[in-house]
């Protein structure tokens, strides 16, 4: 089993880059929207979890996503998806630490877990 903590030399840009990551679990919980998934661009984050948008620059240091400032939709939810999308944003910001094994990532940070499916990209 390999274990691989992220890390980045500042200014270059992240393995995590172009790449996209559908939520397996949010705090334990199946995600409520099956949708809901981080895209990591060169230098910008796109995340939904089934309502809103978030989404901001990003970087990863040492082991950990460093997040912000993020923009936020401002849709009215309700329900399991509107708790989830404030763990997930709660995350973010919180510089998760993450594992990477294979094409599953879990981020970490004191308050909330996500464990995350890389999604296959052109095949």
């Amino acid at each position: 089993m390999l274990l691989m903590s992220g890390c980045s030399v500042p200014g270059e840009p992240s393995h995590l880059a172009h790449s996209t990551w559908r939520f397996v679990s949010i705090d334990g919980e199946q995600p409520a929207a099956s949708q809901a998934a981080i895209v990591f661009d060169e230098q910008a984050l796109d995340a939904n979890v089934g309502c809103n948008a978030l989404g901001g620059p990003w970087r990863t240091e040492d082991d950990r996503i460093i997040a912000g400032p993020l923009d936020q939709t401002e849709k009215f939810c309700e329900g399991p998806v509107w708790a989830q999308e404030k763990a997930v944003g709660a995350l973010l910001v919180a510089a998760p630490r993450f594992e990477l094994e294979g094409d599953t990532m879990v981020l970490r940070s004191n308050g909330h877990t996500a464990k995350l499916q890389r999604e296959n990209v052109g095949g």
